[in-house]
């Protein structure tokens, strides 16, 4: 199959609205603390509640000078008791850094309190094994023939690389950049990492799945996990490119998350792996995405824009690995072209992907990434410096997305909700 021809579900043009869901980054915004972007989502969240988002998730990050998402875990409870009905959950949550335990317990704490709402997603990124393992020992399974194998990168004439357009949709090459691998090190040895610990993600996922199954055996001893057991929690794994965690959950028929808003280059080749893979489970018969995307919305163009800067500066800051800066103040951001060549490359692909403009130019190559990923539901992540104006893109996001405000976005996730039956929903969680 070309991914240049069709697209990645093999299905053809989609024109249906799928639910839309927020991932939230906790951001600080320069001149403001911690406490205040932690506030902020708690706003955040509400709004994002009345204005008819299907999810509220919460990624996870460290040592970041600009982000106070450190915590997931504990901010979930607290986003969950804030609001009545809005699904919560993590985007993700990432295995290495905990003990699978102390993660089913976290989650089904929160999930007993405020049971059918909150979502386990999982992620891999970590430490791979050590060098003397050997290629063979930490070689990924070979894929399927039914899986699209990865693009070539485009490459113009002069020998640059350049972005691929499948079905209207950019896909960028993989840009090159540098990382501070001493402070890795650090962040790594400060979680309790180990060199290969991320070879352990599938074992760790099974483990999760039978804590909260009540299935657990190890040793030969037969353990509760309370209040993991049977809490309804929701689990997910998400991914970046056509490797081990799209086959995992398409092997174990969990729904999957897709990442375009961080690593735009393999999305296509990540969502045709999980679906290779997919073998249907007592909580899903078929495959079940969301496709992450950055997203800014204001009343026009320019003004969305304007709103807007500060963006390369902020994904430099991190690709460079000194960690998220404070996101600047548009009047004080620098602009693009301010920054060195080498600099440019590397935050270019976040730039060319990030979806910045008036509702109508917004919905339009939202349409485009739902049509060509086949996404079942799409995940927006909005920064701004000012709080007002992230809240007010999401606001007119939702109303321009339903065509009939807030509320048809509300019946939209009610509908896809409402595709399972409580039966599949309950056993989406031990599946």
């Amino acid at each position: 199959m070309s991914v240049e021809s069709t697209d990645a579900a093999g299905r053809g043009p989609r024109a249906r609205r799928v639910p839309l869901a927020v991932l939230d980054l906790v951001p600080i915004a320069d001149g403001d603390t911690a406490g205040g972007a932690l506030r902020n989502s708690i706003d955040l969240a509400r709004h994002a509640e009345a204005f008819g988002y299907a999810r509220y998730w919460l990624a996870e990050h460290h040592l970041n000078p600009g982000v106070a998402g450190s915590a997931p875990h504990t901010l979930l409870g607290i986003i969950a008791g804030a609001t009545e009905r809005i699904r919560v959950g993590t985007a993700a949550t990432i295995l290495g850094n905990y003990e699978p335990l102390q993660v089913a317990e976290a989650f089904g704490t929160v999930a007993s309190l405020w049971p059918d709402r909150v979502d386990l997603g999982l992620g891999r990124s970590g430490f791979p094994p050590p060098a003397s393992a050997g290629a063979a020992a930490s070689a990924p399974a070979a894929s399927p023939p039914a899986a699209a194998p990865a693009a070539e990168p485009a490459v113009a004439a002069s020998g640059a690389l350049v972005n691929r357009i499948v079905e209207g949709l950019v896909v960028p090459p993989v840009r090159p950049f540098h990382t501070d691998r001493a402070r890795f090190a650090l962040q790594g040895r400060l979680l309790g990492r180990e060199p290969g610990d991320a070879a352990r993600f599938a074992d760790t996922v099974d483990d999760l799945l039978a804590f909260f199954a009540g299935d657990y055996e190890g040793d030969g001893i037969a353990v509760t996990v309370q209040p993991a057991e049977g809490s309804g929690v929701q689990v997910w794994i998400h991914g970046s490119t056509a490797g081990e965690s799209a086959r995992i959950a398409g092997r174990l028929g969990l729904p999957y998350g897709a990442n375009y808003h961080v690593a735009p280059s393999g999305v296509i080749e990540s969502l045709a792996e999980y679906r290779a893979h997919f073998q249907p489970s007592a909580g899903l018969d078929r495959p079940h995405t969301i496709v992450s995307v950055d997203v800014v919305v204001a009343e026009t163009d320019a003004e969305a824009h304007r709103i807007a800067a500060g963006y390369a500066e902020w994904v430099l800051s991190i690709r460079e690995g000194q960690g998220a800066v404070p996101y600047p103040r548009p009047e004080e951001a620098l602009p693009d072209s301010a920054l060195a060549s080498i600099e440019l490359t590397a935050v270019q692909d976040r730039l060319d992907t990030r979806f910045v403009g008036s509702p109508e130019t917004v919905v339009g190559l939202l349409e485009t990434l739902q049509r060509v990923t086949g996404a079942d539901e799409l995940l927006v992540t909005t920064i701004t410096h000012d709080h007002d104006a992230r809240v007010a893109s999401y606001r007119l996001l939702a109303d321009a997305w339903s065509g009939a405000g807030a509320s048809g976005l509300a019946d939209a996730a009610d509908l896809a909700e409402g595709a399972r039956t409580a039966h599949d929903r309950e056993a989406l969680t031990s599946a």
